[in-house]
C-alpha cells in the first residue's frame, strides 16, 4: 500500500531518534558527537518555557526557532512529520479498538495545561518537560523500558550459557555485538521509573477512545504548535466536507470532528489526501488566512490558565531545608535556580552517567525540581574524567565543560562523621577513602595519631582527615566508604559552587555540615 510522504518521514525520525537514543550511552568513548538531545532543540515547547523562565536567549535552541518559523509557514507539520511519541500512537492505532470519546478531555483540557506551563515560566517556575511529549518518551524508555530490555537480554544470554554448554563461545561474539552497540551499559533501577513507565503506556492507552486523543486533548507542544499554525501559509482546499461524501471524518486522526477542518489541529498527514475517492483535496500556499474559530482561547480560559501558573509558582518554590544540605547537583552546576529553569527532565544526562551517581529527584528539591538530576554518593560517584553528562545536556542546565576545567569544579565537600568512621569511632585502620581518592595532591589524607582504643591499650592507627581546599565533592569516598550502611563520610552541598581553583585564591565556600 502506497504510504504518505508524512508516513515516510514519521519513520524515519522514529528510527532517527531510536539510533540516537541507543547512542547517547557510555560506548567505550570519551564524547558523544550525536545525541538524541536533538530533538529537544527543535522543540518550541522547550525553547518558549526556557526564554520565558531564565530571561535570556539560549543559543543552543536555535534550532526550536527555525522549527517556529517553519511553523508559522507550514503549519503543525511536526506532530504529523517528525514527533516520534505521535509516530508511535500512529503505529499502535490500527490495533487498539475505540470505545467512545473521553468528554472530559475535549474543549479547552489543552489550554488548561499550556496556560500554567507558560505562565509558571514567566514567574521562573519551568515545569514543561513534565509534560513535553519528547521528554515523557524519553523517560519512560530510560528509566524503565531500556534498563529493563538490558536486564532480558542479559538473563536470556546466561540461561543460553548453562544451555548450551561448551558451545557457548561460538554465540559469544552475538552476544558481545549486542552487548557493545545496542544494550544499555549497565543495570541500573531509577526512582520514578514505574510512573514514567505507567504515564507513556497512559497516554498510548487513551487511542483505545481515539485517534491522537493526546495530541487533540492534552499535549501541551501540539496545543502550542497548533496555535502558531494558524498562521500559516500552507492550507487544505477544500476546508470543509464535500457534500456528498464524508470520508474525510473518517481518515483525519485529529482534525475533524465537525464538518469543517480545524487548522491548529491539522497536523498536515495528507491522510485525507491520500483516501479520497474523488482526488479533490489538495494542500496549497496562499496569503489568505484561513483559521477557523477564535484566535485565542475565551478570556475566562486565559486569565485563569495564566493564574493557575502564578498559584503554580508561589509555593512549588518551596525547597525543604533539611534535604538541602545533600541535593548535590551535576558539575558545572552553580546556581539551582539557573539550573532548575532550563532542566528539560529528559534523563539523557543520568542515562550516560559513567558511575551511576545521576538520578531523578523526588522530593529531595521539592516540586519545582522532580525529575531534575542529583548525585547520590551512596550508589554512584561523579567520575573524576568523564563530561558525559554536559555533553547530553539539551539546555546547558549541565554546562559542557573540557575535562580539566570539569575536575575543579564543586559538586559539594566531603565531610567525616566521626561518630561512624571507623578510625574515629572503632580507633581501627581505615583509609580507604584516602587510597580511591582521584585528586592527585589527595583530598583526603591520613595521619598517624596515638590513641587508647576500646580494650584500654594504647596503639598507632592511621587517621583520615580532609583538605577542604581541593576536595570536589564527586562523591567516591562516601560511595566506597565500607561500613554497609550509613557511610562514615558524606558529601555535603555548598551554598556557591565556586570552582576548586577560585576557593585556593582564597574565595572560598560556605560549608553546610550538620556534624560541626
Amino acid at each position: 500500500m502506497r504510504m504518505t510522504p508524512a508516513r515516510v518521514f514519521q519513520l524515519f525520525f522514529l528510527m532517527l531518534f531510536l539510533i540516537l537514543f541507543v547512542q547517547t550511552e557510555y560506548r567505550g568513548h570519551d564524547e558523544i558527537n550525536a545525541a538524541v538531545n536533538t530533538f529537544f532543540r527543535v522543540d518550541p515547547l522547550v525553547l518558549i518555557s526556557c526564554l520565558l523562565a531564565t530571561k535570556t536567549w539560549i543559543w543552543m535552541l536555535f534550532p526550536a526557532l527555525l522549527m517556529v518559523v517553519a511553523t508559522l509557514l507550514l503549519g503543525r507539520f511536526f506532530c504529523g512529520w517528525i514527533c516520534p511519541l505521535g509516530t508511535i500512537l500512529d503505529l499502535v492505532t490500527s490495533r487498539i479498538a475505540k470505545s467512545a470519546p473521553l468528554k472530559a478531555l475535549k474543549g479547552n483540557t489543552k489550554y488548561w495545561l499550556l496556560l500554567p506551563l507558560l505562565s509558571s515560566s514567566l514567574f521562573n517556575l519551568n515545569l514543561s518537560g513534565l509534560l513535553d511529549p519528547i521528554a515523557i518518551l524519553l523517560r519512560g524508555l530510560s528509566f524503565f523500558f531500556y534498563p529493563m530490555l538490558g536486564l532480558a537480554a542479559r538473563s536470556g544470554w546466561v540461561g543460553l550459557y548453562h544451555t548450551i554448554g561448551e558451545r557457548r563461545d561460538t554465540v559469544a561474539p552475538v552476544y558481545n555485538l549486542i552487548r557493545d552497540n545496542l544494550l544499555p551499559f549497565r543495570d541500573t533501577i531509577y526512582p520514578l521509573a514505574l510512573f514514567s513507565a505507567l504515564l507513556l503506556l497512559g497516554i498510548i492507552a487513551l487511542e483505545r477512545f481515539e485517534t491522537r486523543n493526546w495530541c487533540r486533548n492534552l499535549c501541551p507542544l501540539g496545543t502550542l504548535l497548533g496555535w502558531l499554525g494558524r498562521f500559516s501559509l500552507f492550507n487544505r482546499v477544500p476546508t470543509g466536507l464535500c457534500g456528498d461524501c464524508g470520508r474525510c471524518r473518517e481518515l483525519c486522526p485529529t482534525g475533524f470532528d465537525r464538518d469543517f477542518l480545524m487548522k491548529e489541529e491539522c497536523i498536515i498527514c495528507m491522510e485525507c489526501s491520500k483516501g479520497c475517492p474523488h482526488d479533490r483535496i489538495s494542500f496549497r500556499l496562499s496569503l489568505k488566512h484561513k483559521g477557523i474559530g477564535p484566535l485565542l482561547p475565551e478570556r475566562r480560559v486565559l486569565l485563569g490558565g495564566m493564574a493557575g501558573g502564578l498559584l503554580l509558582a508561589l509555593p512549588a518554590r518551596f525547597r525543604p531545608p533539611e534535604k538541602g544540605s545533600r541535593l548535590l547537583r551535576p558539575p558545572g552546576v552553580r546556581s539551582e535556580d539557573d539550573f532548575v529553569q532550563k532542566c528539560v527532565r529528559c534523563g539523557e544526562c543520568m542515562k550516560v552517567c559513567l558511575k551511576n551517581a545521576l538520578y531523578p529527584a523526588t522530593y529531595q528539591a521539592g516540586f519545582e525540581g522532580i525529575y531534575t538530576p542529583h548525585v547520590i554518593p551512596r550508589l554512584g560517584y561523579c567520575e573524576y574524567n568523564c563530561t558525559l553528562c554536559g555533553q547530553v545536556c539539551p539546555t546547558g542546565a549541565i554546562p559542557r565543560l573540557p575535562v580539566e576545567s570539569k575536575r575543579r569544579e564543586v559538586i559539594g565537600k566531603a565531610v567525616f562523621d566521626k561518630n561512624h568512621c571507623l578510625p574515629y569511632a572503632r580507633k581501627i585502620d581505615c583509609i580507604v577513602c584516602e587510597e580511591h581518592c582521584p585528586i592527585p595532591e589527595k583530598a583526603i589524607r591520613s595521619r598517624e595519631v596515638q590513641i587508647t582504643g576500646l580494650d584500654g591499650v594504647v596503639k598507632t592507627i592511621k587517621e583520615p582527615y580532609l583538605v577542604e581546599e581541593i576536595c570536589n565533592g564527586c562523591g567516591i569516598c562516601e560511595n566506597v566508604c565500607p561500613l554497609e550502611t550509613k557511610a562514615g563520610i558524606e558529601v555535603f552541598a555548598v551554598n556557591s559552587h565556586v570552582p576548586i581553583s577560585a576557593q585556593s585564591s582564597g574565595e572560598g565556600t560556605a560549608l553546610s555540615n550538620p556534624y560541626q
